[in-house]
């Protein structure tokens, strides 16, 4: 068989049912990164780790060679050769947050979409770029070089587990990572944390702030916001509740016993790289608050989120807005809110930003913006942008195939979601969305269409082969 003769659409549909087995078998995992349950065998808790030792069974029980590493991450090796192409996906999911109206873990198939908690990010994807590299095997292809599949099992959070693993293992000479969209993403966007940190004097006010939650992680829109308040006139936020709310794209609740007032707040999830997708109740919360009287540290830490980080995708108020005519512009999401009466309370600012700008001028910016407040920023390392250009011959094969498979206009993008590709030198994000796909990553009824998983299969499959044979 001749590589031109092979119809990669029909090889990718004779594993249809077999990718599907498998595919739930790895959705039904809780793979939540858990810190409370982590050990020395699981790192980043039980979840990832069974996460990742049944994708390594599967690549065992399919014949090829695979490696875990302390739990960390683990490889499924196909081929040989001088060079190391690296394909990297991840088994960790987000938390699944409120609003599912199906079990995130008991993947469901309906009117073609399977839905299930990493369906779209990054299992679904993940596992049609193994099978990609099982239909390469199993058409028996020549290969030059060598095929690393790479799991990692935190990157949703710190990434510790993939450089856990580059720490003893060789980065790949070039790969893609199949965790975005088509038709390819060759440049990403810095990823850098502002941590704001308050104190927890709550006294002096006609409000006392006890406590107040938003978001579960900083890569995430908060979809819900609560806040507990202890009021010598819970009145004046009962009677204001209502009027806030009308007309505004959140809903909430608002109860009062005695002198106690909780208040719930929701909003709409998005990932935290495209916050202008999201409501965020944290945000919404605050700002329906900075109307009254709280006294202390609570005073400014509504005030802080209701002046400069309400309805300020851009990061204009914080003063650290930047576009740049190849990657962009900065976009900024709170995406932590916490404060808790005598004890502290945080921000969590997660900003991705395109060449042009910097982690230092950022900082500097959100200092200067914060000197009237009693605050402390810290900005622990991010990431700098990455960028591999349009006319390297790993970007012109990889739009050379979904052209050709799909006949659509393939170009060059750039995003402020950050991946695994941008850990290789010359690596990229391929797929799986494709441009009509829904996006719902990092949301509630997270789905992926099965014929999106089953076109990303063929996609992969034949753009592999492409740049190993």
């Amino acid at each position: 068989m001749t590589t031109q003769a092979i119809d990669w659409k029909a090889e990718a549909a004779k594993r249809k049912d077999d990718f599907l087995e498998d595919l739930f078998t790895i959705l039904k995992i809780d793979s939540v990164r858990d810190d409370s349950k982590a050990t020395k065998d699981a790192p980043v808790g039980p979840g990832p780790k069974k996460a990742l030792e049944e994708f390594l069974a599967i690549g065992k029980r399919d014949g090829f060679k695979a490696e875990n590493f302390d739990n960390w991450a683990g490889h499924i090796e196909y081929g040989d050769g001088d060079e190391i192409m690296g394909v990297l996906a991840h088994v960790d999911v987000v938390p699944t947050g409120t609003g599912w109206e199906t079990d995130p873990f008991e993947p469901v198939i309906k009117e073609g979409r399977l839905y299930a908690r990493g369906s779209s990010d990054d299992k679904g994807p993940g596992m049609a770029a193994y099978y990609a590299i099982k239909i390469i095997k199993e058409l028996g292809l020549p290969v030059s070089k060598k095929i690393r599949f790479i799991l990692g099992t935190d990157e949703e959070s710190e990434w510790k587990g993939i450089k856990h693993y580059l720490e003893t293992q060789q980065e790949p000479d070039f790969g893609f990572s199949p965790d975005a969209a088509f038709p390819i993403i060759n440049g990403e966007k810095g990823n850098v944390s502002a941590i704001l940190k308050f104190g927890g004097n709550a006294a002096g006010g006609t409000h006392k702030l006890v406590e107040f939650e938003s978001g579960l992680r900083p890569n995430m829109v908060p979809q819900d916001a609560v806040a507990v308040i202890d009021s010598k006139q819970p009145e004046e936020l009962e009677n204001a509740f209502q009027d806030f709310l009308s007309g505004q794209p959140v809903s909430g609740d608002l109860a009062v016993d005695g002198h106690r007032v909780t208040i719930q707040m929701v909003g709409k999830a998005a990932h935290g790289s495209t916050p202008a997708k999201g409501v965020n109740a944290g945000t919404y919360l605050a700002r329906f608050l900075s109307e009254f009287n709280f006294g202390g540290d609570a005073q400014d830490f509504i005030q802080v989120a209701a002046l400069y980080l309400h309805e300020d995708p851009a990061g204009e108020k914080l003063g650290v807005a930047h576009t740049d005519e190849v990657m962009g512009a900065l976009t900024s999401n709170t995406g932590i809110f916490k404060f808790k009466a005598d004890e502290e309370g945080q921000l969590t600012i997660n900003m991705r930003y395109p060449q042009g700008t910097s982690e230092e001028i950022i900082g500097k910016s959100i200092n200067e913006k914060m000197s009237q407040y009693s605050v402390e920023v810290t900005l622990p390392e991010g990431k700098v942008p990455h960028y591999v250009p349009g006319n390297d011959p790993l970007v012109r094969t990889l739009l050379d195939v979904y052209h050709r498979q799909t006949g659509l206009e393939a170009s060059e993008q750039v995003i402020g979601g950050g991946t695994y590709g941008r850990l290789m030198t010359r690596g990229v994000a391929y797929g799986a969305m494709f441009p009509d796909s829904v996006d719902t990553m990092h949301q509630a009824n997270e789905f992926m269409a099965v014929d999106d998983l089953m076109n990303a299969m063929a996609i992969y499959a034949e753009a592999i082969y492409e740049l190993v044979k």
